[in-house]
C-alpha cells in the first residue's frame, strides 16, 4: 500500500476499464489505493448469449484479476482451468469456437441464473466480487442490453463473432452501438460521478474503439462525463505505433486513422484532463492537446501496474491543483469520433 492512498482519507477513483489491458491497470490501482476506495467500471459491449448461458467477458476479466484467480499467461479466464467441457462440447460438434473452461462454467451458470430470476447484472457482480474477497466496487456499465456490433466488409458481425471466432479478420467499416441510446448507467456508476471526494477518473489502456466507446455511447453518462470537475486522465493503448493487444491498431487503420498516441488524444478530445503515453512516444507529446505524462506505460508484472496506477493517480492530482482555466473546457464535448 503506498503513502499516497493514506494520504487522500476517504478520497475514491473511478476507472472505466474494459479486459484484459484495462484490468492491468486495475489491479495496480486496486493495490495502491486503500480499501474501498476504487470504483471500476467495465464494458459490457461484448456481452452475448452464448450455449444458453449470459457471458460477460469483460466483467469476468477484471472480477478473476482483482480476485486473484485470473490465468496469469492467458490473461482471461481462471488459473489452473481444465477444458473437459470444450473437448466433449466439440466431439458432439457443438459450438466450441468460444472456450469456456470447466471452471469458468460456474461464473456463467451462477450470471445466467441471477438474471432469469430478474435479478441485475450488477447484483451478481457485486455477489461474485464478495466471494472472490475484492475490497473494490465492481460495476457493470449498465444493467441494460448494450450490444457492440462490427460493420465489417463481410457484414455486420456481433462483437464475439468478429473478434473470436473471425479473430478480428474481416475489414472494420464501422462501429454501432446497438441499444446505447436507451440504455442508462448504474445507478452506482451516476452516484460515483457525483461523489465530492472522488478524486480521480482514469480511462484504462483499453481499446478505445470497442472498449470504452461503448460507455461514451450512453447519453447520460457522457454528459455525466462532460460535466464533472474532477481530473479525467485516459492511459493511451497505443506504443510506438503498435497496440499493446489486441486489435486497436488494425482498426484504426482500416478506420483511417493514424495508429499514434495524438490519434488518442483526438478521439477522447473535450472529455479528458489528460493524457499518460509511453516514454516511445514523449516526440509526440507537444502535439498531444493536453497535459501529457510520459512514462513506461507497459506493465509486465505487478510492479510495473502499482507503479504506473501511482505516477497516473500522482498526475491527476498535479492537474487538480492548477487553476480551474487551465483545465481542457468541456463545452467542445461531442460524440464518439
Amino acid at each position: 500500500m503506498s503513502q499516497m492512498g493514506n494520504d487522500r482519507g476517504a478520497d475514491t477513483v473511478l476507472a472505466l476499464c474494459g479486459g484484459i489491458g484495462g484490468a492491468k491497470l486495475a489491479l495496480g490501482l486496486y493495490h495502491e489505493l486503500a480499501p474501498g476506495q476504487l470504483v471500476v467500471a467495465v464494458n459490457t459491449g461484448d456481452d452475448f448469449e452464448h450455449l444458453g448461458l449470459c457471458i460477460s467477458p469483460d466483467l469476468d476479466t477484471v472480477l478473476y484479476t482483482l480476485g486473484g484467480v485470473a490465468d496469469p499467461n492467458r490473461g482471461w479466464g481462471r488459473a489452473n482451468e481444465t477444458w473437459n467441457f470444450m473437448s466433449a462440447l466439440d466431439e458432439l460438434g457443438g459450438e466450441a469456437w468460444f472456450q469456456l473452461g470447466d471452471r469458468d462454467l460456474a461464473m456463467h451458470v451462477e450470471r445466467t441464473g441471477y438474471l432469469r430470476d430478474g435479478k441485475l447484472l450488477s447484483e451478481f457482480a457485486a455477489h461474485a466480487a464478495r466471494k472472490l474477497g475484492i475490497n473494490a466496487l465492481i460495476l457493470p456499465m449498465t444493467d441494460d442490453r448494450l450490444r457492440t456490433i462490427v460493420v465489417t466488409n463481410d457484414g455486420e458481425l456481433p462483437f464475439q463473432r468478429y473478434f473470436v471466432e473471425r479473430r478480428c479478420a474481416p475489414v472494420v467499416g464501422a462501429l454501432r452501438f446497438e441499444g446505447a441510446e436507451r440504455a442508462r448507467p448504474v445507478a452506482k456508476l451516476l452516484k460515483s460521478l457525483a461523489n465530492p471526494a472522488l478524486r480521480a477518473i482514469v480511462i484504462c489502456p483499453s481499446n478505445p474503439y470497442l472498449s470504452i466507446d461503448p460507455f461514451l455511447a450512453m447519453p447520460e453518462l457522457r454528459r455525466a462525463l462532460s460535466c464533472t470537475r474532477t481530473p479525467v486522465i485516459a492511459v493511451s493503448p497505443i506504443i510506438g505505433n503498435q497496440a499493446v493487444k489486441g486489435p486497436a491498431a488494425k482498426i484504426m487503420t482500416e478506420l483511417g486513422i493514424p495508429v499514434t498516441t495524438q490519434s488518442i488524444a483526438a478521439h477522447y478530445r473535450g472529455l479528458i484532463d489528460g493524457l499518460v503515453i509511453d516514454a516511445t512516444d514523449a516526440h509526440e507529446a507537444s502535439n498531444i492537446g493536453v497535459p501529457t505524462l510520459t512514462t513506461r506505460t507497459l506493465m509486465l508484472d505487478l510492479a510495473d501496474r502499482k507503479r504506473l496506477a501511482g505516477e497516473v493517480i500522482a498526475f491527476a492530482d498535479e492537474i487538480a491543483s492548477h487553476d480551474e482555466t487551465v483545465r481542457v473546457p468541456r463545452s467542445t464535448i461531442g460524440r464518439p469520433s
